[in-house]
């Protein structure tokens, strides 16, 4: 049997679940995995989808891979409410889907935007990601405590696709900056269960190698004004994931004293 199940997992993403969902409405099912929405998520995605299960939260990782093996069909395309398949994208995977030449999985490079604008240095035009795999044959790695872009781990070689898949992470500077936030702790988090250490060097030179392999080497700069705002940010992310490793250094040696 041939077909496809996108798995969607969301928490209060009314303003974008819709504009994500009309782009695979042509798969054969749409799971939506929500972590107890306060908002209209729940009643967007049921114009598309009678297929809404609900569980807490308990990392990507870990949600996901409660998610596949309750999808119906042998091949999953996971989905974030910000990312959008792309016609051309659309066509190659149901090539895939019904071709008998296929492998396990395949990486989709994304396409990322911000502010309204495609972003194609920074290093971002290297955002390839697994989402396309046989269900029986892939599930994502649980590595980490607060590892916010899990792996796939799948049977054999992956391959990639053509097509692209366009993602739209931010939807302005205000959701940035709560993302970065987040993440930085979470970054602080890991680096210290990884016996990181946050030294003077570390915290003065770490943020100004991001900024510069970002601006410079990944060539940010060619993407003018947008491209400056994100490698500046990126900096301070990993500014603010430092600061975080820091203060659970100074916590602990008090703890300790």
């Amino acid at each position: 049997m041939n077909g496809i199940s996108v798995i969607l997992t969301c928490y209060n993403e009314e303003e974008r679940i819709r504009s994500c969902l009309e782009t695979v409405s042509w798969a054969d099912e749409i799971l939506v995995v929500d972590s107890f929405s306060t908002d209209d998520t729940l009643k967007i995605a049921g114009e598309f989808t009678d297929r809404i299960l609900q569980r807490k939260y308990d990392g990507p990782a870990s949600q996901r891979n409660w998610a596949i093996p309750q999808a119906r069909f042998p091949w999953i395309l996971v989905m974030d409410a910000d990312e959008r398949v792309t016609p051309e994208l659309k066509e190659e995977i149901q090539a895939i889907v019904s071709s008998p030449d296929t492998c396990s999985g395949y990486f989709i490079r994304r396409r990322n935007y911000f502010a309204g604008k495609e972003i194609r240095y920074c290093g971002w035009q290297r955002d390839w990601v697994l989402r396309l795999f046989r269900r029986d044959e892939g599930l994502y790695e649980e590595t980490r405590s607060h590892d916010y872009h899990p792996g796939v781990k799948i049977t054999g070689e992956p391959r990639r696709c053509r097509a692209v898949m366009d993602h739209y992470p931010y939807r302005d500077l205000k959701s940035y900056l709560e993302k970065l936030r987040r993440y930085a702790d979470w970054g602080g988090l890991d680096a210290h269960q990884q016996g990181k250490r946050a030294t003077f060097f570390r915290l003065l030179l770490h943020p100004l190698g991001r900024f510069l392999r970002m601006f410079v080497l990944q060539r940010g700069f060619l993407d003018g004004m947008h491209g400056l705002v994100v490698c500046t940010l990126a900096a301070c992310y990993v500014a603010l994931q430092d600061a975080r490793l820091w203060e659970i250094q100074r916590s602990q040696g008090s703890a300790e004293s």
